[in-house]
C-alpha cells in the first residue's frame, strides 16, 4: 500500500527521526557514522516503524543553514541505506527543492517540509512526483531567529489559517489534498504558552480534514513544563506526550524513542477504549 493510501486509512503511524546531522538539538552527530546509522535502521525495522524521517540539516532554534551539497551528501546515502535495510516508508525532512527532487528520484515516499513548500520551486518539485506524500508544517519566522519574539492573535486560529492557505497553494499546482498531512509545528516560532495552547486544542485542526503529524519528542516545551528538565531526561515525557497526541486524534507521531513509544502505544491500545489496533475510535 502506498503511503498516500496509508495517510487516508484510520490506523495511526509511527515515524522515527533519523538525523544525519552534527548539530540537531537532541541527537546531533550520533548517526553520522555508518555503523551507528545501520544499528538505528535495524531498530526501526525490528520495531515495525511505519515511516523513517531522514534529515540532513538541523532545524533547532538558532541553527545555521547548511549548503545544498552538504545536505545532499548526508541525506542521499542514508536514503539508499534505509531502502536497502528496511521496508519502511521513507520521508526526507528538507525545505530545499533540489534535495526534494533528488530524494524523490531515489523513490522516497514523503517530503516533510518545515517551510510548507514556500521555497521557490518546491511546489513544482512536488507536482512532478504525484505519488509522493507531503507534510506541510507551520512555523513563524526563520529557523535561526524564530524563537526570539513569536506572537499570535490566537495561535490555533493562526496556524489553522496558514495551513489552509498552504493547502490552497498546493491545489493550484495540481497537488491533491489526499497527498497531504499537516504538522502544527510545535516549537517552531512559538512560546511555551503557544505550544501548550496548540497541544490542548489540537482537535480544532481536524477541521482542515487532513491527517495531523505531531512531533514533540524531547522538545523544549516538555522541559519547560517540567521545571527545566534537560533534553537527555525527556524520554518519558516524550512518550506520554505522544500518547496524549494520539488521544487528540494525531495520525502520525514523530519520535526519537521508538521502542518506548511503541510499548506505550501497545499498552494503551490494549487497555483503553479510545485506541485499538485499527485506529482511533
Amino acid at each position: 500500500m502506498s503511503l498516500i493510501k496509508k495517510l487516508n486509512a484510520p490506523k495511526p503511524m509511527l515515524m522515527a527521526i533519523l538525523n544525519v546531522t552534527p548539530d540537531s538539538f537532541s541527537d546531533g552527530g550520533k548517526l553520522l557514522q555508518q555503523d551507528q546509522l545501520k544499528r538505528q535502521l535495524e531498530l526501526c525495522a525490528s520495531q515495525g516503524v511505519d515511516i523513517i524521517d531522514i534529515g540532513g540539516e538541523s532545524t533547532r532554534p538558532g541553527a545555521e543553514p547548511v549548503s545544498l551539497n552538504a545536505e545532499l551528501d548526508r541525506v542521499l546515502p542514508a536514503i539508499e541505506m534505509a531502502k536497502e535495510m528496511t521496508s519502511c516508508y521513507i520521508s526526507v525532512d528538507t525545505y530545499k527543492p533540489e534535495v526534494m527532487r533528488q530524494s524523490l528520484a531515489l523513490g522516497v515516499d514523503m517530503i516533510n517540509d518545515v517551510n510548507a513548500l514556500q521555497a521557490e520551486g518546491a511546489l513544482m518539485a512536488l507536482s512532478e512526483y504525484p505519488n509522493a506524500a507531503i507534510c506541510l508544517m507551520h512555523k513563524q519566522g526563520e529557523v535561526k531567529t524564530m524563537q526570539q519574539s513569536p506572537s499570535y492573535q490566537d495561535v490555533v486560529s493562526d496556524v489553522y489559517q496558514f495551513l489552509a492557505e498552504r493547502m490552497q497553494a498546493c491545489d493550484q499546482y495540481g497537488i491533491n489534498a489526499e497527498r497531504i498531512c499537516l504538522d502544527p509545528g510545535f516549537g517552531f516560532g512559538k512560546t511555551l504558552e503557544h505550544n501548550t495552547q496548540l497541544f490542548r486544542r489540537l482537535k480544532e485542526l481536524h477541521g482542515l480534514q487532513r491527517p495531523l503529524l505531531v512531533g514533540v519528542s524531547r522538545k523544549s516545551m516538555l522541559g519547560g513544563l517540567l521545571n527545566g528538565l534537560p533534553v537527555e531526561q525527556r524520554m518519558l515525557p516524550s512518550v506520554i506526550a505522544a500518547v496524549i497526541a494520539l488521544s487528540q486524534g494525531a495520525h502520525i507521531i514523530r519520535v526519537h524513542d521508538v521502542v518506548e513509544t511503541k510499548q506505550a502505544w501497545q499498552l494503551v491500545a490494549a487497555l483503553t477504549p479510545w485506541l485499538d489496533q485499527e485506529g482511533l475510535q
